[in-house]
C-alpha cells in the first residue's frame, strides 16, 4: 500500500480543521466527528487551539482510502503562522485549497496559491460550505480564474446551493475543461486546433497529468459538515496526486549517502519537557532503538549534528518501521529543530523569511523572571524561526511574525508554564552591517592600558548578505588554550547582538589578529571582558548601515480606486513596480518598508469601499531611510 502527504491549506475559517474531522470520521480513522466551536477535534489538541478555534501547529492524522494511506497534514490558516505553512510544505506530494463558497477567494487564498504555484506542488481545490446561506457555484469560479489562477476546472457541480438540501454530482471534464487544460497540455492544444477533438478518456488522462505536476487544478464542491462532495474529492486525490515522494530531495551526486534521509518538519512539545518531532523520511528506513545523526545548517553556514537514539517510533496509520515516503513520530532524540535533516544536508533546503516584529517581554511577578526566560528559550529551540535572547532588566527580546503569534505566546506561557508574562507593542526589527573594515587590539596590564590580563586584537569586515556572523583566526590555534578561543568567539557573537545603533549586527566577519595570556594569571573571565573593548573599538572603525526589511506587496483594487491607492502607497515610501489590469480591476506591486505594512493594508478597505485585497510577504532589506 503506498502513501500520499496531503496538506490540507486555507485562509482562516474556511474550513480546514473541519474537513480533516470529516475525512478521518468517513474513513473509519475517528468513531465521532469532532467540532471547532466544542474544542473537541484531532488535530487542534492543544489547550490554545482548542479555546480559540485556530490551527496554530502543523498536525498530522492518517486513514486509508482507496487501497492508499493518506497522511493529512492539518496546516494553520492565519497569516502569522505563515512560516509553519510553508515548512510543511516542503514534505508534502499534494495538497488541498480550501475556499468557502461564501466568503469566496481571500488574501490569505492568494497568498497560499501563489506559493503552491512557485513550488509546483499538485494542488486540488474545495470549495466548502455550499450549504450555507449565501454560498456561490459558478460566479466563485468565475472569481477562481479571475484571481487565483485560470486553469482550473470544476470535476464537480452542485444543486440547490445556498440551502440544507444541497447536493453534489460528477461533472466529467467538457469542453470548458479543455480549453483550459489547452493553455497547459500540447496534446490538448494541437487536438483543439487540428481535431479531432479530445475525447473523455483524453481529457481525463491530461487532467490527471497536469494536476500532477501542479499546471492545473482541479475543482471540488462540497461541505466538510454536511459530508456532501467529500468522496468525490478524495478519489480525486488518489486519483491525481502522484505517491513515491516524487519531491523528495536528490541525493548528492557523489552518491556515498546509502542511509535513510528525511526532514523534520515539526516538533511539538509534551510532558516532563520531552519533546515530538515529526519526520518525513524520503528514502530508507528507520526502526525503533536505532542511533541517527541530523544535520543541521546554522545561520554563520557552519554544520552542525544532533545526533540520538530513536525511543518512541510512531509511524503514522500503520505498524513497524518508518520506511520511504511515510510521516512519523520521533521521541528520545533531544535538541531536534524544525528543519533538521537526516541523510546528507543539500544546498536545496528551504529558507524562510525571517520575522520582522521585534517585542521585548517580562514576567509580571519578579520571582517568575528566571522561569520565563527558561520558557522562551525552550519555546525558540523547538522554532528556530522565533529568536529569543537576554535583554536588560530582566527583560527578554523575542522575534515574531504578527501580533495573534504574540497573543498565542502570552497564552502558550500562561497555560503549559504558569507565567503571567507582559508583552510590550511590537517594532519593526531593524539591522546593522559593517560598512567597512576596522582594527583594534588592546595589550596586556604591563602596558597600563587594560585590567585585564589577556591580549586580543580583532579586525571587523563586512561578510556575504545572509551569512549571519563568521569568526576566523589569524593566529595560531594553538596559541591560546582552547578555554580563552572559546571565550573570544562566544562573546564576539554575544556583542554583535547591539551594534553602535542599538540593533543586532549580522553579516560580519570578525578574525581574530593578536592574541597572548600570562599563564597562570590569565582566566577565560579577562579574554570574555576585554574581548567586547577590542570589538567595539574595531566596530566604530569599521562603521555600520541600518537596514530596514522590505514586503514586497500586491494590491487588486477597483479601477476607479488606482489613483488614490497609488498615492496612498507612494506616501509610505513604497516603490511601485508595476501596475496591470482593465475595466475589472487594477493589480499593484511593488515593495513597502515593512513598518508600513500595516498601514497600509488598514488604510486600503477604506479606499476601495472594503473590495481592495491585499498581499505582502518579507522581501529582504535595504538601507534605512
Amino acid at each position: 500500500m503506498h502513501t500520499l502527504n496531503i496538506g490540507i491549506l486555507a485562509h482562516v475559517d474556511a474550513g480546514k480543521t473541519s474537513l480533516t474531522e470529516r475525512l478521518l470520521f468517513d474513513h473509519g480513522a475517528i468513531d465521532r466527528l469532532g467540532s471547532v466551536d466544542a474544542g473537541d477535534t484531532r488535530t487542534d489538541d492543544g489547550a490554545i487551539e482548542r479555546q480559540r478555534g485556530i490551527t496554530v501547529r502543523s498536525a498530522v492524522a492518517a486513514f486509508t482510502a482507496h487501497g492508499t494511506q493518506i497522511n493529512l497534514i492539518d496546516t494553520p490558516g492565519h497569516s502569522d503562522f505563515i512560516a509553519e505553512v510553508e515548512r510543511a510544505l516542503q514534505v508534502l506530494d499534494g495538497a488541498v485549497l480550501l475556499l468557502s463558497a461564501v466568503e469566496g477567494v481571500q488574501a490569505q487564498t492568494r497568498v497560499l496559491m501563489r506559493t503552491l504555484r512557485r513550488l509546483g506542488l499538485p494542488t486540488l481545490v474545495f470549495v466548502n460550505k455550499i450549504d450555507r446561506p449565501g454560498a456561490r457555484a459558478d460566479e466563485l469560479l468565475a472569481d477562481i480564474r479571475r484571481r487565483l489562477t485560470p486553469h482550473v476546472a470544476p470535476l464537480t457541480g452542485v444543486t440547490g446551493i445556498g440551502t440544507p438540501e444541497a447536493r453534489v454530482h460528477r461533472r466529467p471534464p467538457d469542453a470548458t475543461a479543455a480549453e483550459a487544460l489547452a493553455e497547459v497540455d500540447p496534446g490538448i492544444l494541437a487536438a483543439l486546433v487540428d481535431g479531432p477533438p479530445p475525447d473523455r478518456a483524453a481529457l481525463q488522462a491530461a487532467l490527471a497529468a497536469r494536476t500532477a505536476d501542479g499546471s492545473f487544478h482541479p475543482v471540488y464542491f462540497g461541505s466538510a459538515l454536511g459530508g456532501q462532495g467529500v468522496a468525490e474529492l478524495v478519489e480525486g486525490i488518489v486519483r491525481t496526486v502522484p505517491a513515491g515522494s516524487v519531491r523528495s530531495p536528490s541525493p548528492e551526486p557523489s552518491g556515498r549517502h546509502r542511509g535513510p534521509r528525511g526532514t523534520v518538519f515539526a516538533v511539538r512539545p509534551g510532558p516532563g519537557g520531552q519533546r515530538t518531532a515529526y519526520l518525513r523520511l524520503y528514502d530508507g528506513e528507520v526502526t525503533q532503538r536505532q542511533r541517527l545523526t541530523f544535520l543541521r545548517r546554522e545561520a554563520d553556514g557552519r554544520t552542525t549534528e544532533v545526533a540520538g537514539r530513536v525511543g518512541r517510533l510512531e509511524v503514522m496509520g500503520r505498524p513497524g518501521p518508518l520506511t520511504g515516503g511515510n510521516i512519523a513520530a520521533l521521541g528520545g532524540i533531544p535538541g531536534l529543530r524544525v528543519g533538521d535533516r537526516l541523510g546528507e544536508l543539500t544546498d536545496r533546503a528551504p529558507q524562510f523569511a525571517p520575522p520582522t516584529l521585534q517585542t521585548l517581554v517580562r514576567a509580571r511577578r519578579p520571582e517568575q523572571a528566571a522561569p520565563l526566560r527558561s520558557a522562551l528559550l525552550a519555546l525558540a529551540d523547538q522554532d528556530p524561526l522565533m529568536h529569543a535572547r537576554p535583554a536588560a532588566a530582566g527583560a527578554t527580546s523575542l522575534l515574531l511574525y504578527g501580533e495573534v503569534q504574540m497573543e498565542v505566546l502570552a497564552a502558550t506561557l500562561a497555560q503549559d508554564f504558569g507565567i503571567d508574562a507582559a508583552f510590550e507593542p511590537g517594532r519593526v526589527r531593524l539591522l546593522e552591517r559593517p560598512a567597512g573594515i576596522g582594527e583594534a587590539s588592546e595589550e596586556m596590564p604591563w602596558l597600563d592600558r587594560t585590567r585585564y590580563w589577556a591580549t586580543v586584537g580583532l579586525r571587523v569586515e563586512p561578510g556575504p548578505v545572509g551569512s549571519g556572523g563568521v569568526f576566523a583566526y589569524e593566529t595560531e590555534l594553538g596559541a591560546l588554550p582552547r578555554a580563552f578561543h572559546q571565550a573570544i568567539e562566544e562573546t564576539v557573537h554575544t556583542t554583535m547582538l547591539s551594534g553602535p545603533h542599538g540593533w543586532e549586527v549580522t553579516d560580519y566577519r570578525v578574525t581574530l589578529t593578536r592574541s597572548g595570556f600570562s599563564s597562570p594569571v590569565s582566566t577565560a573571565a579577562d579574554f570574555r571582558g576585554l574581548t567586547p573593548v577590542v570589538l567595539r573599538r574595531a566596530l566604530e572603525r569599521a562603521g555600520t548601515r541600518v537596514y530596514e526589511p522590505y514586503h514586497s506587496f500586491e494590491a487588486e483594487v477597483p479601477p476607479d480606486a488606482l489613483a488614490p491607492v497609488t498615492s496612498l502607497l507612494a506616501s509610505l515610501g513604497a516603490e511601485i513596480k508595476e501596475t496591470t489590469g482593465g475595466t475589472a480591476s487594477w493589480v499593484i506591486a511593488g515593495e513597502l518598508p515593512a513598518r508600513q505594512v500595516r498601514r497600509a493594508g488598514l488604510r486600503l478597505p477604506g479606499l476601495t469601499r472594503g473590495e481592495g485585497v491585499w498581499w505582502s510577504r518579507p522581501s529582504g532589506d535595504r538601507p534605512a531611510r
